[in-house]
């Protein structure tokens, strides 16, 4: 499946957008294992959040879906989980892949773990180091997918400096000590979303968050609570880069979460010069959400702070397109970890980004951008829904039509997505056998 999408005016508006995939993974595993009935509203109902759901049904969950965003979970308790008949598919999902990783390892049944063709490629040895050290036994296919997960063993505290900032180790080594004796103590590189740590007060676990380190006694419970998912930063950035860029629409998009170990996106934007108003901040259980409004903005290229990086590390292919709309030269450096995503985030975005005549310069953790006109051409986006978004936005202001190949996977995170761009007048039409993004 490819969409052809067409230079375009786009006019003004307000638009929704799905529930953020994060918190949906994290709503799910936890309700899951909590004591009572947890209610999820706002739940994203994407192919990697759906696969989630699937898993703790074939685990015995009891899920009744009242729409596909309402969802009433009867937890079943720490110790209630139940041995799956098969496998356990997690499709596309590194998150959901890597969180399921430290849910299993304390259960005592065992357990494996499979996912697509692109999932088999993504590193899992960042996370088995970890948990192996607590008392965990995985077994990988050389560091990578399938996982099995043997059950029984007992697991213990651990105090674990992360050599990586990564937001789905720490949440996998936070579900494992659930199930462990002593206290987890993770210490991060550098701050990663923490959307776990939240959830788990909420849920009256008992977690002590400083700066970089985080601390969780093991064996505690869950009680069930109501969960309001916010609207996805990650997808709400397409949509504000596209009027960003635009020249003349100013769009808003609310309810928005604006957890501040998510912001980098919108910090950066800034810096290169964008007008993004944040307004009606108010918070959704722990969680901080707010009414985010773009309008049209000249870009300018700049050297992007390192230090941002883990608040945004979803979030760059969006900040390539940004550089090439921008004046001047745009530089990243430190998103090494942009490699081992769905694809080579890096190496994707310089190639697609080529393809339109943008110059790019590409490096081992990074990349210079230099800034101009888009022209038109074929973009691959390698399966990989983040790419195949921002090239849509980035054919708005092309000189002429784009066509993105293999766009399937947009589904993954953001259902309906060339519905919500051409709802603001972008030309967007989809080829393929699949069915729309």
């Amino acid at each position: 499946m490819k969409f052809i999408v067409e230079p375009s005016a786009l006019h003004s508006g307000t638009v929704a957008v799905p529930g953020d995939k994060s918190i949906s993974h994290r709503a799910l595993m936890l309700g899951a294992i909590a004591d009572g009935q947890t209610n999820i509203t706002g739940f994203l109902a994407g192919e990697d959040c759906l696969a989630t759901l699937a898993a703790l049904r074939a685990m015995g969950v009891k899920v009744e879906q009242e729409s596909p965003t309402e969802l009433r979970l009867t937890g079943a308790g720490r110790d209630g989980l139940q041995r799956p008949v098969g496998t356990l598919d997690m499709a596309n999902s590194g998150t959901a892949m890597r969180l399921f990783t430290g849910l299993l390892a304390g259960q005592r049944f065992s357990a494996e773990l499979i996912g697509d063709e692109s999932l088999t490629r993504r590193p899992m040895d960042r996370v088995i180091k970890p948990l192996s050290m607590m008392g965990a036994v995985i077994e990988s296919s050389d560091g990578r997918p399938p996982l099995r997960v043997d059950g029984g063993h007992s697991l213990h505290g651990i105090i674990y400096r992360m050599p990586v900032a990564s937001a789905q180790v720490k949440s996998a080594m936070l579900l494992a000590g659930i199930y462990a004796e002593g206290d987890v103590v993770v210490i991060e590189p550098a701050v990663t979303r923490d959307h776990t740590e939240r959830m788990l007060r909420s849920m009256g676990v008992s977690v002590e968050q400083g700066e970089t380190q985080i601390v969780m006694r093991g064996g505690q419970s869950l009680s069930g609570t109501d969960i309001r998912v916010p609207a996805d930063l990650s997808s709400a950035a397409f949509l504000l880069l596209a009027a960003i860029i635009s020249g003349n629409a100013e769009l808003t998009i609310p309810g928005v979460g604006v957890n501040p170990t998510r912001t980098g996106v919108i910090d950066i934007l800034r810096d290169m010069g964008a007008d993004i108003s944040v307004d009606n901040v108010r918070l959704f259980g722990d969680e901080p959400v707010a009414d985010l409004t773009a309008r049209p903005s000249r870009l300018k290229g700049i050297d992007v702070d390192p230090a941002k990086v883990s608040l945004a590390i979803d979030e760059f292919p969006v900040l390539f397109i940004a550089a090439a709309c921008a004046s001047g030269k745009t530089t990243f450096s430190g998103i090494g970890e942009l490699r081992v995503k769905e694809s080579d985030r890096i190496a994707a975005m310089a190639e697609g980004l080529r393809a339109l005549s943008v110059p790019v310069d590409e490096s081992e953790d990074g990349a210079i951008v230099h800034g101009g006109k888009l022209y038109g051409g074929t973009v691959q986006s390698h399966g990989d829904h983040r790419i195949a978004m921002s090239f849509a936005v980035a054919a708005s202001v092309a000189e002429w039509a784009v066509e993105i190949e293999d766009v399937a996977n947009i589904a993954t995170s953001f259902p309906g997505f060339a519905e919500r761009l051409a709802s603001l007048g972008l030309t967007i039409k989809s080829s393929g056998s699949a069915g729309p993004a």
